[in-house]
């Protein structure tokens, strides 16, 4: 006897909407475990970790804050894998756009600059992701490459050129030799809602971005495309869609809004450049576009849920003295959960007999 992966020949929608909850579910079944197994009170730790921060009016701003960058990400993200096109390396291209639209804060800082300042780190952080997302699918069209791996590569060489930059010429002369550039100036900087509060104008951006996806992807021929050629890519060719040239704009488009929200986390959350400016964004909004099923409401309420985990890593690392990179580990089984369950969507587990040739040989 053997156990088999059958392919099913229907997908039930409602399957398809429940997996992800199941998915969650199962993370914080697992969760429990993890923190008894660490010798804390599973259900101590789970109420720091998923329901204190949504009592207190602060952390609801932060999950507001952390989600922002999330949710730019994985929008990008999702038009590339719906048009099956796999882009892994979203966190290089924050990383890019967060130097170019940061090295216009650096040359213009102490200069007096007008408020032109802020749109054109955006603009130009938006540009800089979009071209660093179009290497690897130009080498992906052109010469076959696996986006996969050019994309991921890319992630460390973004690292390295912020590490560089931030050591040696745009390092800040007084900033006690530490690796930062100057703290950028008030037109450098997203404005906020109000002064005692870090929720900026870039999470009503984030808003926008999720409604203008939405309609593209219900509503226009751009988006019809996207979902054909990843769904039947012979029925697109058959139709005239150019699936080449369709990873080119996913790329372009998923790398800009990556490199747009390097700009916004570095203008509105930190407010210079330094080594780790990311907690992992663009990693972890892979996550967030599958958990959300590659649509751009699901991926904002994905968002605001991971978004609860990083805010309650920090409370359960205060509170129970757990490390920090627990936090991780509840995100990499949370992808975990959620591709067993939707191969189990498109699966099922079927016991077939031995193969005759192997019977016969036992």
């Amino acid at each position: 006897m053997r156990l088999v992966l059958e392919r099913r020949n229907e997908q039930s929608v409602a399957v398809a909407v429940l997996s992800p909850l199941l998915a969650v579910v199962l993370t914080l079944v697992t969760g429990a475990v993890l923190f008894a197994v660490l010798g804390k009170p599973p259900l101590e730790a789970l109420r720091i970790y998923f329901l204190d921060p949504l009592t207190e009016p602060w952390a609801l701003q932060e999950m507001a804050v952390k989600a922002t960058p999330l949710v730019f990400i994985a929008v990008g993200l999702s038009l590339c894998y719906l048009a099956n096109a796999w882009n892994i390396g979203a966190e290089g291209q924050f990383l890019i756009g967060a130097v170019a639209g940061g090295g216009i804060a650096v040359a213009t800082h102490g200069t007096g600059a007008g408020p032109w300042v802020l749109p054109a780190m955006l603009l130009v952080g938006a540009a800089a992701g979009a071209l660093y997302a179009l290497i690897p699918a130009f080498c992906k069209v052109r010469f076959g490459a696996s986006e996969i791996l050019v994309s991921l590569m890319l992630v460390y060489v973004a690292e390295l050129v912020l590490d560089y930059l931030v050591r040696g010429p745009w390092r800040d002369p007084k900033g006690y030799n530490f690796p930062t550039t100057a703290p950028f100036d008030p037109v450098a900087v997203m404005p906020t809602f109000s002064e005692a509060s870090r929720l900026h104008f870039g999470s009503v951006l984030a808003l926008l971005v999720v409604i203008g996806a939405a309609v593209v992807l219900r509503s226009t021929l751009k988006g019809f495309e996207i979902r054909l050629v990843g769904a039947a890519p012979k029925a697109a060719r058959f139709a005239g869609f150019d699936d080449k040239a369709l990873v080119l704009v996913t790329f372009a488009i998923s790398g800009a809004l990556a490199g747009f929200a390097g700009v916004v986390e570095v203008s509105a959350t930190v407010g210079h450049l330094q080594p780790g400016i990311s907690p992992g964004y663009g990693f972890t909004a892979i996550i967030v576009a599958f958990l959300g099923r590659l649509n751009p409401v699901g991926i904002l309420i994905a968002a605001l849920f991971l978004a609860l985990t990083f805010i309650g890593g920090e409370g359960a690392q205060i509170s129970l003295k757990v490390p920090l990179d627990v936090t991780k580990v509840f995100q990499g089984i949370l992808l975990f959960y959620v591709l067993a369950c939707d191969t189990l969507i498109l699966y099922r587990f079927r016991v077939m007999p031995a193969h005759p040739k192997a019977a016969h040989a036992a």
